[in-house]
């Protein structure tokens, strides 16, 4: 069973999907995602691979006879995909070289191209989660993309808050965000000649870097090629960085925020959205976890524990530790 269940009370849909629950364990002997198991081809660079137990799917089943006039269900349409970022099984984004993340950030853009083909996808989210610190149960290097059928309400709020700012002040709220935070320069992390990285000023997470795009770019399909390696660069610098601060593996959740598709109530959302990525890694400090308990997940009002500045000097200090050994 699996469907969308309607939440009045935040104007939100719960993806609903019983029969997640029966994905078996796999033995630690067997990887589906090497080369050798028989589910993937025998030579690849990166792949995609349609997700064995979606929550989402271009051919949902019909939903339980349950909803109500108030409480009420939809087929949980949509898809669900694995994006495998190598074939060697102990890898990770930071330890791919940047010619390799190049091939990456090529998937992601051509099947965010296909993607917005299926007309009734409205949200297309690349993401992934590291480390078993947020439940990760496969290490194979890996992401995911989620194409949504309906609007996920932290980036509608997003939407709504950016086309708010832009008729306010004929300005990309996002441009304006960068214009602050390299006025400001502590925040900041490192750039390169088309991105920059920095600790925003609200980050509600200790080391929750955001990466934004310097040119206005509403999504990934915009980037020139100089851009795309830009990308691939920084997208190395920064999970290279999380490595060296505590000398670990980091464990994150990454989320790349782009325009919707197929979505006509936000038809000028190239001139107020700006793409870009944020991290929620949950450390505070090497062995600590930064839980999201009653206030941020009851009431959503986050706290973070640590001074932002603070935590800003850490990053870039393990930055330049990265960078000297590096070259």
């Amino acid at each position: 069973m699996a469907e969308l269940r309607w939440n009045p009370l935040l104007k939100d849909w719960t993806m609903v999907a019983a029969h997640r629950q029966n994905r078996p364990d796999m033995p630690k002997e067997f990887c589906p995602f090497c080369t050798d198991s028989g589910k993937v081809p025998k030579d690849y660079d990166v792949y995609k691979y349609d997700n064995d137990f979606p929550v989402l799917s271009q051919e949902p089943p019909r939903p339980d006879d349950v909803g109500s006039e108030l409480y009420k269900v939809k087929e949980a349409y949509g898809k669900c995909e694995v994006i495998l970022y190598s074939p060697d099984h102990n890898a990770s984004l930071c330890e791919l070289n940047v010619d390799h993340i190049k091939k990456l950030v090529d998937l992601w853009t051509d099947r965010f191209i296909d993607l917005s083909k299926d007309d009734k996808i409205k949200y297309i989210y690349i993401f992934e989660n590291r480390g078993k610190e947020v439940g990760v149960t496969m290490p194979h290097p890996h992401g995911q993309i989620y194409g949504y059928s309906f609007m996920p309400v932290k980036i509608r709020t997003e939407l709504e808050s950016s086309k708010e700012y832009y008729e306010e002040n004929n300005q990309c709220l996002f441009c304006k965000m960068n214009e602050e935070e390299i006025s400001f320069e502590e925040r900041i992390i490192m750039e390169n000649d088309d991105f920059i990285a920095y600790l925003p000023f609200f980050t509600d997470y200790p080391y929750g870097v955001f990466i934004l795009s310097k040119r206005h770019i509403s999504n990934i399909v915009e980037f020139t090629e100089d851009e795309r390696y830009s990308f691939a660069n920084i997208l190395k610098d920064v999970t290279c960085t999380f490595d060296t601060l505590f000398n670990k593996r980091f464990p994150y959740m990454m989320a790349i925020h782009q325009s919707p598709v197929n979505s006509p109530e936000y038809k000028n959302h190239d001139e107020y959205y700006h793409f870009h990525v944020e991290f929620y890694p949950p450390l505070r400090g090497e062995n600590s976890i930064k839980y999201n308990a009653s206030s941020e997940t009851g009431a959503w009002a986050v706290a973070n524990p640590r001074s932002i500045e603070d935590t800003a000097i850490e990053l870039r200090e393990a930055y330049k530790r990265f960078k000297d050994v590096s070259l």
